[in-house]
């Protein structure tokens, strides 16, 4: 077993949504397999030839017949994780920037709290990150940890080790408006079920050869604000949250 010696008795499944991802798709996989880890990819009707990308892995391949989004991607390949058994899920992003050799410390900090959600924030070399992108995170971490009453680094991160009786649990709109929106909400559903939070700090890394982001700073930020927004209206505010959040940042 080698590398997952310490974690034998946990079962790990590594899920990658992916949209037109066909020049990353097939290293990143690779360096997952080389994990030892199981991997589902959810091919979201890419027309570049993201399958093809994937011939002879030893993966399971999901396609959607029609572009559905990122969060009912993540959902499909959710279920099946869930459905295959396991402890623990990991979703990364098929354009590469996440890097799957990081993907031990995830577990690794798991492993200490079954019940917390572990995200890789990009908190190293944030410098390369386009500073529009860091704003409009920023903006985002502030709202989010508000609304779920804990302090969350790099809301935005699709890379997480989601524990699996919390995927299970945690079932909220996954349609294609959400597709930006899905895992913002993840986060304030779950801590509202009693999950907690691990970071893992990680570095930004942005594939010369990937496409360009699918997330839209603008749109895709209001849109997260007002779901936000809402949540908290019907909280009555949340003023404990807002105050845990503050502290926190002190």
């Amino acid at each position: 077993m080698g590398l997952w010696d310490k974690h034998w008795d946990m079962k790990i499944i590594v899920v990658i949504p992916a949209y037109n991802e066909a020049a990353t798709i097939r290293s990143l996989a690779q360096d997952v397999l080389g994990l030892g880890l199981d991997l589902i990819v959810v091919d979201d009707a890419s027309r570049d030839g993201t399958s093809d990308q994937l011939a002879e892995l030893q993966l399971t391949l999901i396609r959607h017949q029609t572009n559905r989004g990122k969060a009912a991607s993540l959902r499909t390949g959710i279920d099946a994780a869930l459905e295959a058994g396991c402890d623990g899920i990991v979703t990364l992003d098929g354009d590469g920037q996440h890097r799957p050799a990081d993907i031990p410390k995830l577990i690794s900090a798991f492993s200490n709290n079954l019940n917390s959600l572990v995200i890789g924030a990009r908190l190293l070399n944030r410098e390369h990150a386009p500073k529009a992108r860091r704003r409009a995170n920023d903006f985002a971490d502030f709202w989010i940890s508000w609304a779920a009453g804990q302090r969350i680094r790099d809301s935005q991160s699709g890379f997480r080790l989601y524990p699996a009786h919390a995927a299970g649990q945690v079932l909220i709109d996954h349609s294609r408006k959400h597709g930006f929106v899905y895992e913002s909400e993840f986060l304030i559903e779950a801590a509202h079920q009693g999950l907690k939070f691990q970071t893992v700090p990680i570095s930004s890394y942005y594939p010369r050869q990937a496409r360009a982001s699918h997330f839209r700073p603008v749109v895709d930020i209001t849109r997260i604000v007002l779901m936000v927004a809402g949540r908290l209206l019907r909280s009555g505010l949340n003023p404990s949250g807002l105050v845990e959040i503050i502290w926190r940042s002190t």
